[in-house]
C-alpha cells in the first residue's frame, strides 16, 4: 500500500509540473476544484468506512448477503443524492462562477460530474479494503495516477485547454478507478442478497460520515478560502504550496487504509490489536522526516518540477509552514479512523465543533484583512495549524483519556 501510494502520489504530484505552466489564475482555479471535489465526497466519505467495517466482519456467508444488499442499496442512494447536488449547483452556478473566479463554466460542470465518481468510489474501495485485499486497493492508485497525469500531458500540455482541460483528466482517472473497483467487487452486484435496512445502516453511517468527514473538510478548505478571498492572480502561488503540504496527508493515508480493518477484525473477534499504535509510531515518523525536509529544501520540489522562478520566490517559503502545520492534521487522521473503527462515536460533536470553529475562525480572519497579497498567505497556514493541533488534542483525549462505552464495545 505505501509503494502504490508513492507511486500514484508521485504521478499526481508530476502533473503539476505541466499544469504550473498555466497562467496563475487558471493554476490557482484548477487547485481549488481539485480540493471542492474532496468536499463534494464528504457525504460519502463514512462509506469507505462502513463497507470496510462490514465486509471486514462478514465471517459467514449470511453476511455476504447483507454486505450485497447495502452494495446495492447504497451505489442507488449516492446517485439520487448526486442528482440533488448537482441540481442545487446548476441553480446557483453564477454566483459559484463568481466567487471562485472560474472563467470557463466547462471547468465546473466536468468538477460536478467527477463528485459523481467521489461518490461512487468509497463504495467499492471500503468492501476491498475490508476484505484486506490491498493488492487491488493499491493498483487503483497507481491507475488513477496513470490515466489523470497522461490527461494532464495531453489537454494541458498539447492542447492548452487550461483548467477545464486538467479537470477533464482528472474526471478520466477517476472514472477509470470506479470502473476498475466495481469490476473487481462485481460479486456485489450479482449474488444473492438480502433486503437493506436503511434505518439502522444510517445509524451507523452518520456519525462516521461527520467524524471522517472533518478530517477532509479541514484538509480542502483552505483553498476555497484563499480562493474567494485573495486576488486570482495570486491564489496559485498559494494552491502550488498547499500541493507539497497535502501531499504530507495522502502519503501516509495507505498506513491508515491497512490499520482500520484489522481494527475492526480485532474489535469483532474481541483480540487485541497493536495496530493504532504501529500505525500512528510510523505516520509520526514519516511525517516528522518530511516535514524536516520540507523545511531545509523548501524549494527543492518546484525545481524538480521545472516551476517557474516566481514559484520558487512565492511559494517555495510557504512549503515549511505548511508542513508542520499539515503534521497535526495527519495524526489526527489517524486518531479519528481508530476511534470511528471502535464506534466511539462520542467524539464526533466535538471533532464536527472544532471544524466549524476552523472554518469561521479562518473566514473572519480573511474577512477582517486588507490589502490581500502573498505576505498574508501564513494567516491562512497558521489557522490550520493551530486548529489541527487542537483536533489532535479532542482525538488522544477521546482515544486515550475516556472509557469505550458499552454501547460502543457492543456496536465494535
Amino acid at each position: 500500500m505505501m509503494i502504490a501510494g508513492v507511486a500514484g502520489g508521485a504521478l499526481s504530484y508530476i502533473l503539476h509540473s505541466v499544469a504550473s505552466k498555466m497562467p496563475k489564475s487558471e493554476y490557482g482555479v484548477f487547485t481549488t476544484l481539485l480540493q471542492i471535489v474532496s468536499l463534494i465526497g464528504i457525504p460519502a466519505v463514512g462509506l469507505q468506512s462502513v463497507f470496510a467495517q462490514q465486509a471486514a466482519a462478514s465471517l459467514h456467508p449470511e453476511h455476504e448477503k447483507e454486505l450485497t444488499g447495502v452494495f446495492r442499496g447504497v451505489l442507488r442512494g449516492m446517485i439520487v443524492i448526486w442528482l440533488i447536488m448537482a441540481v442545487v449547483i446548476f441553480f446557483f452556478r453564477n454566483d459559484i462562477l463568481t466567487a471562485l473566479k472560474i472563467t470557463n463554466p466547462a471547468a465546473l460542470w466536468m468538477t460536478i460530474v467527477i463528485g459523481l465518481t467521489s461518490l461512487l468510489k468509497p463504495i467499492s474501495m471500503g468492501v476491498l479494503q475490508g476484505r484486506q485485499n490491498f493488492l487491488c486497493l493499491g493498483w487503483i492508485s497507481i491507475i488513477e495516477g496513470v490515466v489523470r497525469f497522461g490527461g494532464v500531458l495531453v489537454l494541458v500540455g498539447l492542447l492548452a485547454y487550461q483548467a477545464a482541460g486538467a479537470m477533464a483528466a482528472v474526471l478520466a482517472g477517476a472514472t477509470s478507478i470506479v470502473l476498475f473497483g466495481f469490476w473487481i467487487c462485481r460479486d456485489c452486484l450479482s449474488g444473492p442478497a438480502v433486503p437493506m435496512d436503511w434505518a439502522g445502516w444510517l445509524k451507523r453511517v452518520a456519525p462516521l460520515t461527520l467524524g471522517l468527514g472533518v478530517g477532509t473538510f479541514m484538509l480542502s478548505a483552505d483553498m476555497i478560502f484563499t480562493q474567494r478571498f485573495f486576488p486570482k492572480e495570486l491564489t496559485g502561488y498559494y494552491g502550488a504550496a498547499g500541493m507539497i503540504g497535502r501531499a504530507l496527508v495522502y502519503f501516509t493515508a495507505p498506513l491508515t487504509a491497512v490499520m482500520f480493518p484489522k481494527v475492526v477484525r480485532s474489535a469483532a473477534k474481541g483480540e487485541k490489536s497493536n495496530a493504532l499504535l504501529l500505525t500512528l509510531g510510523a505516520t509520526a515518523l514519516a511525517g516528522v522526516s518530511a516535514a524536516i525536509v520540507c523545511s531545509f529544501l523548501p524549494a527543492l520540489p518546484f525545481q524538480i518540477l521545472h516551476f517557474d522562478k516566481s514559484y520558487l520566490e512565492i511559494s517555495a517559503p510557504l512549503v515549511p509552514w505548511f508542513a508542520w502545520s499539515m503534521l497535526p492534521l495527519t495524526l489526527s487522521t489517524v486518531l479519528i479512523n481508530s476511534l470511528m473503527a471502535h464506534s466511539r462515536f462520542q467524539a464526533v460533536p466535538w471533532l464536527v465543533a472544532t471544524a466549524a470553529a476552523y472554518a469561521l475562525t479562518l473566514y473572519l480572519r480573511l474577512n477582517a484583512l486588507h490589502d490581500l497579497g502573498t505576505d498574508k498567505f501564513p494567516v491562512v497556514i497558521q489557522t490550520i495549524g493551530i486548529f489541527g493541533i487542537i483536533l489532535l488534542g479532542v482525538c488522544a483525549w477521546f482515544t486515550w483519556g475516556t472509557k469505550i462505552p458499552a454501547s460502543a464495545a457492543k456496536t465494535s
